[in-house]
């Protein structure tokens, strides 16, 4: 806040300091009360929380005392039952047999009967009967070694003249394990006098498991326990990440007693607790009254927080969703703003650009005095709002793409002018689309021009033949006469008779096969079913070895042949394949006629070809020594008007590979190093 000038009044002079004063009293009373208002939060949480965790553990420690006291009661209950259903059971003066029925029926209800006895009063086994649930736990050594412990609690039962129980003891098992065990022996009375005893031996595992399992073994550990802690018997199992609860009961029995432990856990208070202590009443008041204090006094602030923060984030978001380019520049031509998309267009942050002058960081180099006169015409005003122009920028990696700019003048709050306002548009897409459809005319232009050789060649094909089969028939003629002169008696034939007779047949063959050779040109044009035939691979080398000859002599190039022995026959149009090896070998020629090729050696091998089950191939190879084939030129040889010889066509490769393709094999090339280049074909074998 700045001091008012000396020039105003005395009176407000003399009022600044306690106005500075009071401000700042202000603001050091406003810190005041934060910190109070923290520390009373702080405070009234631990003590709640400190209330409701003690509060929580004295009812829950409660309740568990309640159900331990519930759970000895529950056993004392059951087991008075039992002793109910046995003296009922005696009363009935059953035979042994009924008895027995009797007893077994009990034994499936009652999981917790291991044994079931009736003995004399001498304590002699008279009748038993054994838990279905379990393997026989006593035999004869058993029973003597607790024969008396069994008659103290009969005697003790005959003085009580009722159920009486004895200590525990514990029975181990075959596996290793075992379980404590106690007996009940209950008198018999026939007309008031004792007769004898019924001894039931109990499981303490399962009076736990039966009895208390429903109600309280769900969620707390229960277990029979001796005086000095030694667990007899436990049921159920408690986490042992939580608070321990436990609880214990004394279980009296005629003649024994045992002792009850629960154990419960828990994290901590459920529920908050209902009472709460003056103290927190207290915090509250407090609490609520500083407040007050601070709602009145940041309610204003907080509204005009919100609203500034609503139009940011409104303004943040329509510069999200933009894929508008946003650019702004001062009078200088510095970056003031850009927005998202422009960032992500040239590939630069946004505190990468900010600040940033000419030259652009994504200008290309060799655009950049260009681009300089047309922003310094841009700056200067001169140019017409909203007229678009199309440009060149350059990413963070070096690529470049199209974009078409919009420039507007930026105009501030009093309308005075304080910068340009760019919007950028990548029209790479746009490009491409019209790339794409170039590319498709150009294609449409060279299938034209596909169909207008196709009717060519067909047209030559038809026109070719008759001057051919002249040909013939002029040659055939002139061998006939030359063959009636030598018929002729003392006639004496000169040495160049032989030599023209030769050169005769040479062109009547020649001509037999350019007829051939238009005939399958003709059927390949007309796509007709192709006669093929079964031929020798050294038969379709030597047909086109003469011509092949003949220019590797004009070209100074050595030829060597190789082919395998025992190769079958390929079943083929051998016209067509003659044509495609002649062409093949030509071009393998023509790429050796240049000064830096000092290997001129055409090498044509003919091998069996890697083949399946179903086939086996041929595979005829065509090297030559040249300067090889670039891996541009490489992806357009076979394309269809594409050449290297400034007096070529652009159409023999296209047609070998359509020729060897209709065959079901397949032609292609390869680099032979250390110089040259390897065309390969391959063609079926008769079966």
């Amino acid at each position: 806040m700045k001091r008012p000038s000396q020039a105003l009044d005395p009176f407000l002079n003399a009022l600044w300091p306690f106005f500075k004063s009071a401000t700042r009293s202000f603001t050091d009373r406003r810190i005041s009360l934060w910190f109070a208002l923290v520390a009373l939060v702080v405070a009234l949480l631990v003590t709640l929380v400190w209330l409701a965790g003690r509060y929580e553990a004295s009812q829950y420690q409660a309740e568990l005392e309640s159900d331990t006291v519930n759970a000895v009661g529950d056993i004392r209950r059951s087991l008075n039952n039992h002793a109910l259903t046995l003296q009922s059971l005696n009363a009935k003066s059953l035979s042994a047999k009924s008895w027995r029925l009797e007893v077994e029926s009990l034994m499936g209800q009652h999981r917790e009967w291991l044994r079931v006895e009736k003995r004399d009063l001498q304590g002699a086994v008279s009748e038993f009967v054994t838990s279905p649930y379990r393997e026989p736990l006593f035999d004869g050594n058993t029973r003597l070694s607790e024969q008396s412990e069994i008659i103290q609690t009969c005697v003790r039962a005959k003085r009580l003249n009722g159920p009486a129980y004895s200590r525990t003891y514990f029975i181990s098992q075959a596996s290793g394990l075992g379980f404590e065990v106690m007996e009940m022996c209950l008198p018999l009375i026939e007309h008031g006098a004792s007769i004898g005893y019924t001894v039931i031996t109990y499981s303490l595992q399962d009076i736990l498991a039966s009895q208390l399992s429903e109600t309280y073994g769900r969620r707390n550990e229960i277990s029979f326990i001796e005086p000095d802690g030694t667990r007899l018997a436990v049921h159920g199992t408690l986490p042992r990440s939580k608070r321990l609860f436990t609880a214990t009961q004394l279980m009296d029995l005629p003649g024994n007693t045992l002792v009850l432990r629960m154990d419960g856990r828990r994290v901590g208070p459920d529920l908050y607790p209902n009472v709460l202590p003056a103290l927190v009443t207290a915090m509250s008041i407090a609490l609520v009254s500083v407040l007050v204090l601070l709602v009145k006094d940041s309610r204003r602030r907080l509204k005009a927080e919100q609203d500034l923060a609503d139009a940011l984030a409104f303004r943040k978001a329509m510069e999200d969703s933009l894929v508008t380019g946003l650019r702004a520049r001062d009078l200088q031509g510095r970056i003031t703003y850009v927005n998202p998309a422009f960032c992500q267009m040239v590939g630069f942050s946004a505190e990468q650009l900010l600040g940033a002058s000419a030259p652009m960081p994504y200008w290309p180099t060799e655009m950049v005095g260009e681009y300089q006169r047309r922003q310094a015409v841009r700056l200067a005003g001169n140019a017409p709002p909203r007229e678009g122009f199309e440009s060149v920028f350059l990413r963070q990696d070096g690529s470049r793409f199209p974009v078409l700019i919009f420039e507007a003048p930026l105009i501030n709050a009093v309308g005075k002018q304080t910068g340009w306002m760019s919007a950028f548009l990548d029209i790479s897409e746009q490009r491409r689309v019209e790339e794409m459809s170039r590319t498709s005319q150009e294609r449409l232009q060279a299938t034209a021009r596909l169909a207008t050789v196709g009717e060519m060649a067909s047209l030559l094909s038809h026109e070719l033949n008759q001057p051919l089969a002249a040909i013939s028939s002029y040659a055939t003629g002139s061998l006939n006469l030359i063959g009636q002169h030598q018929n002729l008696p003392g006639q004496s034939d000169p040495p160049e008779l032989n030599d023209l007779q030769m050169a005769l047949e040479r062109i009547a063959a020649q001509a037999n096969r350019a007829g051939k050779v238009i005939n399958s040109v003709h059927d390949f044009v007309r796509r007709r079913d192709q006669a093929r035939e079964a031929v020798s691979p050294r038969a379709i080398v030597d047909a086109v070895l003469p011509l092949v000859q003949l220019q590797a002599r004009k070209l100074h190039v050595q030829l060597a042949v190789q082919i395998d022995d025992h190769l079958r026959n390929v079943l083929c149009d051998r016209t067509m394949v003659e044509q495609v090896l002649l062409n093949l070998a030509r071009n393998g020629m023509q790429a050796m006629d240049h000064p830096s090729c000092l290997n001129r050696v055409l090498t044509i091998h003919v091998k069996r070809a890697a083949s399946n089950h179903a086939q086996s191939w041929i595979e005829f190879d065509v090297i030559d020594g040249g300067i090889g084939i670039s891996e541009e030129v490489g992806q357009q040889l076979f394309t269809p008007f594409f050449t290297t010889k400034s007096e070529g066509m652009g159409l023999g490769l296209s047609l070998c590979r359509t020729v060897v393709e209709q065959h079901g094999g397949h032609l292609e090339h390869e680099p032979f190093l250390p110089n040259g280049t390897l065309f390969r074909f391959t063609l079926p074998t008769q079966a």
